[in-house]
């Protein structure tokens, strides 16, 4: 495997435009395939609309002229590699596949003999050899393992993180059979600080979901501890800032308004869901923290209505500053996001709702929420200030300084008018 071969990727999201431009990075020759054009449209004329690849990083790729994208499905032809990074969601508690299966069958109509195609979207055990591999068969007539290549590769992709980056976080890799692993540890070895083989793409798939259950089930566990605690009278952020001084045996999660992103709040539900369809039992923890987390935004809204109503102040009709519409901190990654439920719990209730996010676009903003900047005024207009997402941009001294009444999922302010999670 060369860097002359062409390589395609499947999905220009959070996962798929990293991994083009890495690839680009490193000389191959590669072809994205989108079916939103907004995306392609803003990719060819330069335009990322991912936080960890800049305008300037994606100009520079395209001007070696070995990075183009499309949404015609003809681009795929002549490929060596390609990789499937599509989403994978949640269709009534159910996996929905119907994007990975789109993907295979696109595929199928480009394999040839010698191709590697490598799976990278998160889904259930056994999905890579049940469902990719039969579909790339059934459209190409080539047989995976014998006359092409199949391997399945978890991303870990953590949107806004400075520290971790595609290139140096190790890659679990995997493949149906000896010979295509080695063509995958070839691909990735080029890209990747370090691969991590396993036997089969079973295990990859299951690592995968070990890591995001991992943490869903942990961040519940503090969720429902914050949730008691504060009707206890006790400091959870100071607990677990006392528990995490234990240099072993303990790692540090966080409470907050709820989880979101692609990741926490899906992709447990597909092990669940694979346990209970293959073995007929339930994944209890899985269920347990889908409960806890599921239940967080109404959580917000309880302590706000209650906050409100010590100040002799009724929800119906407070104006209320929502800050923070992401999942996540100092990116603009609105997927899932608690920020969107708890905006449509305080409309239901008769709250008129304000929200700030710089790095969420227009369009991720809920009907009825009005979106605003963060000023002074605006600050001081609000009845309740609710801090959803800590971004760094946010001038919390602002915020303190000019609030009725905050409350803080992040416990990143202090002061006689602030409330912690």
């Amino acid at each position: 495997m060369s860097t002359q071969d062409k390589v395609v990727v499947v999905g220009l999201g959070y996962v798929g435009l990293p991994l083009a431009v890495r690839a680009v990075q490193t000389g191959r020759r590669v072809a994205g395939y989108d079916v939103s054009g907004a995306r392609v449209d803003a990719l060819c004329a330069g335009h990322s609309y991912i936080e960890d690849i800049s305008d300037e990083l994606l100009d520079s790729c395209l001007a070696t002229g070995r990075l183009r994208a499309s949404t015609s499905p003809d681009v795929c032809a002549g490929f060596d590699v390609a990789v499937v990074t599509v989403p994978t969601p949640l269709a009534d508690g159910a996996p929905d596949l119907s994007y990975v299966e789109a993907a295979a069958e696109t595929l199928s109509r480009h394999l040839r003999p010698g191709a590697l195609v490598v799976l990278e979207s998160t889904s259930y055990p056994g999905t890579t050899e049940e469902v990719v591999g039969p579909i790339l068969q059934a459209g190409s007539g080539l047989r995976p393992g014998l006359d092409f290549s199949l391997g399945y590769s978890p991303e870990r992709i953590d949107p806004g993180n400075p520290t971790w980056r595609l290139e140096n976080t190790p890659k679990i890799i995997s493949g149906v059979d000896h010979h295509s692993l080695e063509q995958v540890r070839q691909f990735y070895d080029l890209l990747v600080c370090r691969t991590v083989a396993v036997p089969s793409p079973r295990e990859a798939e299951l690592a995968k979901l070990i890591e995001n259950t991992f943490r869903h089930v942990n961040i519940a566990l503090v969720n429902e501890l914050a949730m008691f605690a504060a009707d206890l009278g006790i400091d959870v952020w100071a607990a677990i800032d006392a528990a995490s001084t234990k240099p072993f045996g303990y790692m540090p999660f966080t409470p907050g308004p709820g989880v979101g992103g692609h990741c926490l709040p899906i992709d447990p539900c597909y092990l669940s869901w694979s346990v209970r369809r293959t073995l007929g039992q339930s994944f209890r923890f899985v269920e347990l923290a889908n409960d806890v987390n599921d239940h967080m935004p109404d959580h917000v809204v309880r302590r706000v209505m209650l906050g409100l109503n010590r100040r002799r102040t009724a929800l119906n009709g407070a104006r209320v500053l929502l800050l923070g519409l992401s999942y996540k901190r100092n990116t603009g990654d609105a997927r899932q996001a608690p920020g969107a439920v708890i905006a449509e719990r305080l409309l239901s209730l008769g709250a008129e709702v304000h929200a700030c996010d710089p790095h969420v676009r227009e369009q991720q903003v809920s009907d009825g929420v009005t979106r605003v900047e963060l000023t002074a005024d605006e600050v001081r207009a609000a009845h309740a200030v609710i801090l959803v997402t800590d971004h760094d941009c946010f001038d919390y001294d602002l915020i303190t300084a000019h609030a009725r009444y905050v409350f803080d999922t992040r416990n990143r302010m202090k002061g006689d008018n602030v409330e912690a999670l």
